[in-house]
């Protein structure tokens, strides 16, 4: 399995302070050691005109000028790119999306190995892809448009894919979303697909059960990616050849919860994972995130960061660095003590 993180230490419209890049290639470097390891990165689509104001609160005002950091970083070692684009106009605009995305393919193409078309189009929610007008056709149209515009520049080895949120007891329901992908044909959708992206927050956002419970944060991790595997994307025609890749796992860590609640809660998920990874085909997870967006933040979003805004690390830093040096040496537990420093 792949490892990764997002290390540019926003959350939608959250972020407390700008980069500080030396910063973040000496953490990074800390985690991957010699092995592949997946950096992700987010575009966004606005539509025209872009409302004053949006771009510059969600940190997309000059996404073509650069990302997080240089490009000559992601081509670095053996970092691997998973660029993100999202899809959030104001009104639906495909023909401006199908551009757009010609647009991010001639400025990044070269660079991605993975590209996200749309970001989590089944969950509606201000600031999340599937609030959008039009998002389904953006998704079912944006995938073949994508996998043709790259294969066109000569970039065959980037693999494409689209994410979903947590199954749908936990968002009201998200039928007509896999309804919506139900009715296209393989040969126009699902062919296209090189894996499907799942986003983790089991513990995020509403309380769960003691660890050890039905309910926990490993039980429920277990049950979304079963969800997923086995109920959603057989409705989509996605076979299960086609890989997971958990492309946002976190847990904050601010009030009432504690550094040690999220490094426990993350040590539980990523082990849920991992006992999953041979039967799901789960072939990549990506932590969100390297930093906090706002560590004074009483929102969970503030907190999703394994080290502090000012980039103080936290018992979580160690934990997942573990693992990931652990998974490369061929081993599949972490250390037992590293949630006690």
């Amino acid at each position: 399995m792949r490892f990764g993180i997002y290390p540019g230490g926003r959350a939608a419209a959250v972020c407390s302070h700008p980069p500080d890049r030396a910063a973040i290639d000496a953490l990074v470097r800390a985690l991957a050691a010699d092995v592949p390891f997946v950096v992700r990165e987010y575009v966004h689509f606005l539509g025209d005109p872009t409302p004053p104001g949006v771009a510059a609160s969600l940190g997309a005002q000059d996404e073509f000028d650069h990302l997080t950091m240089p490009d000559d970083w992601y081509l670095a070692g053996q970092r691997e790119l998973d660029l993100v684009v999202s899809y959030l106009p104001r009104t639906a605009d495909l023909p401006g999306w199908l551009r757009f995305l010609d647009a991010v393919i001639d400025r990044y193409g070269h660079m991605a190995r993975c590209l996200q078309v749309t970001l989590e189009g089944n969950l509606p929610v201000p600031l999340i892809d599937g609030s959008a007008p039009g998002v389904l056709e953006a998704l079912s149209s944006g995938i073949p448009h994508a996998r043709a515009a790259l294969d066109a520049r000569g970039h065959h080895d980037t693999r494409i894919g689209f994410s979903v949120a947590e199954p749908p007891e936990w968002l009201g329901g998200d039928d007509a979303f896999w309804a919506h992908l139900s009715t296209l044909a393989p040969r126009d959708f699902a062919a296209h697909v090189d894996y499907v992206g799942l986003a983790l927050y089991p513990d995020a956002f509403s309380p769960v059960a003691p660890r050890g419970m039905p309910g926990d944060v490993a039980s429920l991790t277990t049950h979304a990616l079963g969800h997923l595997r086995n109920r959603s994307l057989p409705q989509a025609h996605i076979p299960p050849g086609t890989p997971i890749h958990v492309v946002e796992g976190g847990s904050p860590s601010g009030a009432p919860r504690t550094p040690r609640d999220q490094c426990d809660s993350l040590k539980d998920m990523l082990g849920a994972v991992l006992r999953a990874e041979k039967t799901l085909n789960i072939a990549q997870y990506e932590l969100f995130s390297l930093r906090d967006a706002d560590s004074s933040s009483g929102e969970p979003t503030g907190t999703l960061g394994i080290v502090t805004d000012t980039y103080r690390a936290k018992p979580a830093f160690d934990l997942y660095r573990t693992i990931v040096h652990d998974q490369a040496a061929g081993w599949r537990t972490a250390g037992a003590t590293v949630c006690d420093r």
